[in-house]
């Protein structure tokens, strides 16, 4: 069974006004002092001083990486604590904000490379590492899972508000994301050599400064033997972040059997790819989406619906099928992190309040 691990990263917040607060320093520094040896490892700064990141291990249980998914939301609030801020699983802030940028020589060349992007870019993001066995796998898998990413952007859209207003996404987080040269949809990449050789060529005109700026929807890994994908919002609720990392293995799953199997690439340029990818940053679980096998629009609910049909046999085998259909079920009914942002919004709470009752959401305190 494959394994999967999640990076999340969280915004710091005001208990009081809800306004990001750059103290990331001294949250890492709480956990560094009061977080035993369990959680060596598992904080680290991110761009801006407002946001904070925790990763799990690779873990091959479901149940097991939710487990550590509320474990370390529930640290990170208690490290926060220590700083004077709470945590928040928004992917962007509803409230204005300048971000204040980390210190360190990768940070201030990203400033001086990108500009106003770099400044803007305080967005949270999930990222899902499932692992595969070689890069030639891992390459097979990336070039067949492009056209099912965009509905895990739709899954996990949770950023509707930017710079104090209603930006009219569901995942404006992505559209602030995909200002970076590299980011987006890739067109295949036929082979490892073909990938390794499409990163040294994109290294060498000077834009990006490593691979770790490679900021394809998916990529290798340069640190794990795993494929990573990225199209996802940090999610509001646990059980959404461990939604998006089932699908995301059966994806990877399901594509390896096919490239194992010899069955034919689905050749979709990358200029529908943008525009699949778009749609569900605009629609969300609101619908419409398009479609991954023709890529014309179609209601979210049979979007998705195609989404478990495809990746059926994998969920099956890992025992998370029954799970997957109920989460993706309630997700229906409920909507997911942008459609209750917005809902607390329109019973009346101001800005400020979203974001306080999110902070309790993001750590379980639902009450």
């Amino acid at each position: 069974m494959r394994t999967v691990g999640v990076e999340e990263e969280l915004l710091l917040v005001s208990a009081t006004t809800g306004e990001p607060l750059a103290v990331s320093s001294a949250v890492l520094a709480a956990a560094a002092a009061g977080g035993g040896e369990e959680s060596d490892g598992v904080f680290e700064k991110e761009l801006h001083q407002e946001q904070v990141e925790f990763a799990t291990r690779p873990l091959s249980d479901i149940g097991e990486l939710r487990a550590e998914i509320v474990r370390w939301r529930a640290e990170a609030a208690r490290h926060a604590k220590v700083a004077g801020a709470r945590v928040a699983a928004l992917a962007t802030s509803p409230l204005p904000v300048e971000p204040s940028r980390n210190l360190g020589r990768r940070y201030r060349w990203m400033a001086e490379q990108f500009a106003l992007t770099t400044q803007e870019q305080l967005t949270c993001g999930c990222h899902v590492h499932v692992a595969v066995e070689s890069d030639e796998e891992g390459v097979a898998v990336l070039d067949r899972i492009r056209p099912w990413l965009p509905l895990l952007s739709a899954i996990s859209g949770n950023s509707p508000f930017w710079d104090g207003q209603d930006s009219g996404y569901s995942s404006y987080r992505s559209r602030v994301w995909n200002r970076l040269p590299s980011a987006g949809p890739y067109e295949p990449f036929g082979s490892a050599e073909g990938y390794h050789e499409c990163v040294r060529d994109m290294l060498a005109t000077g834009v990006l400064r490593d691979k770790g700026m490679i900021y394809f929807d998916a990529r290798l890994s340069h640190n794990y033997p795993t494929v990573e994908i990225r199209v996802a919002d940090v999610c509001l609720e646990p059980d959404t972040t461990v939604l998006v990392a089932t699908l995301a293995r059966g994806l990877v799953e399901t594509a390896a059997r096919a490239w194992r199997a010899g069955e034919p690439l689905a050749r979709i340029p990358v200029g529908l790819l943008r525009l699949a990818s778009w749609r569900a940053a605009r629609s969300g679980l609101q619908g419409p989406l398009l479609h991954p096998r023709t890529m014309s629009e179609t209601p979210a609910e049979v979007a998705l619906d195609a989404l478990l049909e495809h990746t059926d046999e994998a969920l099956g085998a890992t025992g998370d099928r029954a799970g997957a259909h109920r989460a993706v079920a309630d997700l229906k009914e409920r909507g997911g992190g942008a459609r209750r942002q917005r809902d607390l919004r329109d019973s009346g709470c101001d800005l400020a309040e979203v974001v306080r009752e999110c902070a309790r959401i993001t750590v379980g305190d639902d009450g």
